[in-house]
This record gives C-alpha cells, sequence and structure tokens, in this order.
C-alpha cells in the first residue's frame, strides 16, 4: 500500500505515491496500490479525484478579495462532489502581502457548494484549508441563502481549533496585525451569536469550528457536519478495505514533525495499518524532525527522508520524484 500526502512545493500526493511506487517495483515488489490521501487541507480534492476517479468541473465564483476566480470542484462516483475552499477563498489566490484580512470573504466557497449542488449532488465534501479569511463563514452562508437545502455537507477539518481562537490562531498568517486579530475576534464573539439566534447551534462549542477562519463553524451552523479531515478522506477511498491483506504500507510528506503523527495523513495511515496489522512500515519524507523520526523508528517504523539524499532542501525539492523513488528502492532493500 503506497499511500502518501502531498509534499508541498514539490509533489502532489498522486505524483509522490507513483515516484514511491516506481521505486518499489524496481526492488522487484509486485501487487502496489497506490492509494494517495490528504487531510482535509488544500490538496484533498487532487488526492480524492487520483484515487477514486471523477471528473473535475468549474465555476466562476466570488475571489476571496471580490474579483471573479475561475474555480474547480470535484464530481466523485456516487453522486459526491468534493469542494475545496482554497479554490475559490484561498490565499493562494491573493498572496499574504496582498491579502486584506477584513475584506477576505468566504462567498466564493458558498457559491461552490451551490454549484455543486445545481448539477445534483447532494453528498458534498468541503475541505477547508489554506484558507484567506476570518470572516466566520459569513460570506458562504450568506450565497447558500443560509440552507442547505436538504444537502448532505461534511466538512473535512485538518485542526481543532475553537470558533473564537481563529482569527488569533490564523490572523497574523493571513496579513492581520494585532489590532486587526483583535478586531476579527470581536467579529467573531458577535457571529456566534448571531448564528447562535437564527440557528440554534452555538458555534463556540464546536470543535474544529475556527477551521478556515471560522467557516467550519458557519457551515456547522446551519446543519453541516465537521469530521476529521484524515477520516473524511480515508472513508471516501476505501483505505481500510485497501489495506486487508497488505504486509507493508508506505505513507509520507513534505515535512516530518510532531504534527504528523496528529491527525495527519502520516499519522492515520500508519494508526490504520496497525489496526489492521500490517507487519511492515515506512514513511518517505522530505525533512524529517528528530523526535519524530524517533518516535517513529522506536515502533518500527522505517523513515527515509530525502534531504539525507541530497545536497540541500532546495535540491531535495528540485528532485522530490527521483529520491523518491530511490528511497523507496532503498526500502526495499532493508526488507531482504
Amino acid at each position: 500500500m503506497v499511500c502518501p500526502d502531498k509534499f508541498r512545493g514539490s509533489l502532489s500526493a498522486a505524483e509522490a505515491a507513483a515516484a514511491i511506487a516506481s521505486g518499489l517495483e524496481r526492488g522487484g515488489l509486485t501487487d502496489i496500490v497506490r492509494l494517495p490521501l490528504a487531510d482535509g487541507g488544500d490538496g484533498t480534492l487532487d488526492a480524492l479525484v487520483a484515487a477514486v476517479g471523477g471528473s473535475l468541473r468549474h465555476a466562476t465564483v466570488t475571489g476571496p478579495l471580490g474579483a471573479p476566480v475561475d474555480a474547480q470542484w470535484a464530481a466523485l462516483p456516487g453522486s459526491v462532489a468534493v469542494v475545496e475552499m482554497a479554490r475559490a477563498s484561498g490565499l493562494a489566490l491573493v498572496g499574504a502581502a496582498e491579502n486584506d484580512p477584513l475584506r477576505a470573504t468566504t462567498r466564493g466557497t458558498g457559491e461552490l457548494i451551490a454549484a455543486a449542488a445545481r448539477a445534483g449532488h447532494r453528498r458534498i465534501i468541503v475541505a477547508v484549508g489554506g484558507s484567506a479569511t476570518t470572516d466566520g463563514g459569513l460570506g458562504a452562508l450568506d450565497a447558500l441563502g443560509w440552507s442547505l437545502a436538504g444537502l448532505e455537507v461534511t466538512v473535512a477539518c485538518d485542526v481543532v481549533t475553537p470558533f473564537l481562537e481563529a482569527a488569533r490562531v490564523y490572523g497574523p498568517q493571513k496579513g492581520a496585525t494585532a489590532a486587526q486579530v483583535a478586531l476579527l475576534t470581536r467579529r467573531l464573539e458577535r457571529l456566534a451569536d448571531l448564528y447562535e439566534q437564527r440557528t440554534g447551534v452555538d458555534a463556540r462549542v464546536i470543535e474544529g469550528a475556527g477551521a478556515a477562519g471560522g467557516l467550519a463553524g458557519g457551515l456547522a451552523a446551519i446543519g453541516a457536519r465537521l469530521e476529521p479531515g484524515f477520516d473524511v478522506v480515508a472513508n471516501a477511498v476505501g483505505l481500510d478495505d485497501a489495506l486487508e491483506g497488505a504486509s507493508l504500507i508506505v505513507t509520507g510528506e513534505g515535512r516530518l514533525d510532531a504534527t504528523s503523527l496528529a491527525g495527519k495523513v502520516v499519522g492515520g495511515a500508519l494508526g490504520a495499518a496497525a489496526d489492521h496489522g500490517v507487519v511492515h512500515r515506512a514513511v518517505v519524507c522530505g525533512i524529517a524532525d528528530d523526535d519524530a523520526r524517533a518516535a517513529l523508528e522506536a515502533n518500527g517504523v522505517i523513515v527515509l527522508a530525502l534531504a539525507d539524499r541530497a545536497w540541500d532542501l532546495d535540491d531535495a525539492h528540485a528532485r522530490a520524484e527521483l529520491l523518491c523513488q530511490e528511497a523507496a528502492l532503498e526500502l526495499t532493500r532493508s526488507l531482504r
């Protein structure tokens, strides 16, 4: 089983899976299953399409600062749609230096959800990483008319941040000054009151409601379910079924650190493999934090870092595909 996350800035999850699988094949292994994974952040849409198939669709929606953007969403088998809020309301669309954290809106994400519904999809997964916004999801709710209209919406969260902490935790990385963080926090407090008054749902007590600047909490207020992003993706791609009978699992990501083992792909995949009694477990990563490496190796997990095979980090980024192949080939030799 080859089931990595993306290597940010170098390889998508599907590209990483292909490179690792190639190295395993060169080492003589057969019956290799590729299953790219994600944790609900940016890259989730690509990972799901690569793992289960489907088609990409386009919609012109309101960007984070109001200008129209051409945003992709995905139609998966089984009439499931995937909306990645980073495609409509993401920081990458404007850049931290150019972002206006007070004005940035999630309206385009609501418009993407509405576009998927108009196409006939009643089950929608919303991945909420990479946002430019701290509007508590108000823009998205306005675009949806404050109703999911019978849609089954699952919000894939990769954090557990409370609703009222969204500005303090994420505001600075979206360009907010200390004064703006205080203002955004007061706005979230007022929104929490408004949501409770209008829907009866208190976003302040929902774990993970602060994801994407409070978008998760806003959607929860009108009936969406918030679930750990890794679990959402793992269930959608059938990870448990795929692990039946597996003898080796190789997962990975760009940077292995303590967070990798707490709700992210690496920790989730290794945990699932342990539950299924997979004998051999390995991680291929770009760079490995010493403590995270030691913790995994103490539990019998083989850790292979691309940085250990490169001149420097720039070289590791530039040659990530080849280095993934080489790391996987080395892994096959260590298993003999």
